[in-house]
């Protein structure tokens, strides 16, 4: 079973609950953190580094003695990542999304690859739980390969959590694309309701179960309850707005290893989850 839990802003506990989550299930558990542009689950897992991979993109490059500058390269590019001018092809790299398209139109097999780093990868384990996550490098802008390239490590038979990134962008889409269920996390603010609608409206688009944590509430008010309610949205978790939480998180410590009678709640909320795909028959 795959759980990707997102959110529409950044903030929400959407880390706190992917690891406490994955501390708190009985049986085989792989965490993937997707939030490749600012992974953070390691600061709280303290995974041991197994292994480390880049990952390449192709990106063209022209071999000027063949090209005719036709321009059909150019024309075929949707990004703006080429630019034929009278005797030189300008390639833009950090526009191109690697598509191959301009490889297969040249006629004169002008166009080579030339492999570009966007990241790399880290494998690790901590305790049981198996740990993956991608790092972005600086500079770069394609976040949803990367994404993509974490989760082909997505175990069958383990259940997978994602800790997406926040918002409702296509590295959004790409973490929780083929989930089982999606877990929203939001917090009982305007600016948590507002980004809450724009994440439901996403979820309702891929067609994917979904339930809703409410972190740090008691803090505002019960708007986004009543919104839940009117969209059918089950709340499945209530983390309170509690001091010893917060200062649990600030110290990159674990509610679950602190607070005990956590990891019951967490468990909860799993086989709530569970109960849920299977009426779905994911």
């Amino acid at each position: 079973m795959i759980i990707s839990i997102a959110s529409g802003k950044g903030g929400t506990g959407k880390t706190t609950v992917s690891t406490n989550l994955a501390l708190s299930i009985d049986q085989e558990v792989q965490l993937l953190d997707c939030d490749v542009e600012e992974p953070n689950a390691h600061l709280f897992l303290n995974p041991i580094i197994e292994k480390n991979e880049p990952v390449l993109a192709p990106v063209p490059q022209i071999d000027l003695e063949k090209c005719t500058f036709c321009k059909k390269c150019m024309d075929i590019c949707r990004f703006g990542a080429i630019a034929v001018l009278k005797k030189d092809v300008l390639i833009f790299e950090n526009l191109c999304h690697s598509c191959g398209g301009c490889f297969e139109i040249c006629p004169e097999d002008a166009i080579i690859e030339k492999a570009r780093s966007l990241g790399e990868i880290e494998h690790g384990k901590t305790g049981d739980i198996s740990f993956i996550h991608g790092r972005l490098d600086i500079g770069q802008v394609m976040v949803p390969p990367i994404i993509k390239k974490v989760r082909s490590y997505s175990d069958p038979d383990a259940v997978t959590i994602i800790d997406a990134p926040p918002g409702t962008s296509c590295p959004v889409i790409a973490a929780m694309s083929k989930a089982d269920f999606i877990l929203l996390v939001t917090e009982p603010t305007p600016f948590g309701l507002h980004d809450l609608k724009l994440a439901v409206e996403t979820v309702k688009i891929l067609d994917i179960p979904h339930g809703l944590v409410i972190n740090r509430a008691g803090l505002g008010n019960d708007d986004v309850k009543s919104y839940a309610q009117k969209e059918g949205i089950p709340i499945l978790m209530e983390i309170p707005f509690d001091k010893k939480i917060a200062q649990i998180y600030s110290k990159g410590e674990m509610i679950v290893d602190r607070l005990p009678e956590y990891k019951k709640k967490f468990h909860i909320l799993f086989e709530k989850i569970r109960q849920l795909v299977e009426a779905k028959g994911v």
